[in-house]
């Protein structure tokens, strides 16, 4: 099974304009584009938040390795 042809495709859009009405259709696109731009929105958030926890990480361990007094041997 291939992609569907021209002649599939005109079909299948025939039915979808019969069941949903040819008023319908823009407002079904419009509704799924809102949906895909809230979902990038989400995903940028999170990518920023992860972002910015790992830079909080990395400085933290810095901090603490700046802080620690270095270890000195002394041989007897």
């Amino acid at each position: 099974m291939g992609m569907p042809s021209g002649t599939e495709l005109l079909i299948i859009f025939g039915i979808i304009v019969l069941l949903f009405g040819a008023k319908k259709i823009p407002d079904l696109a419009k509704g799924l584009g809102k949906g895909i731009k809230n979902f990038k929105a989400e995903m940028k958030e999170v990518d920023e938040e992860i972002a910015q926890d790992t830079t909080k990480k990395v400085e933290g361990s810095e901090e603490v390795a700046s802080t620690e007094a270095p270890k000195t041997t002394t041989k007897a």
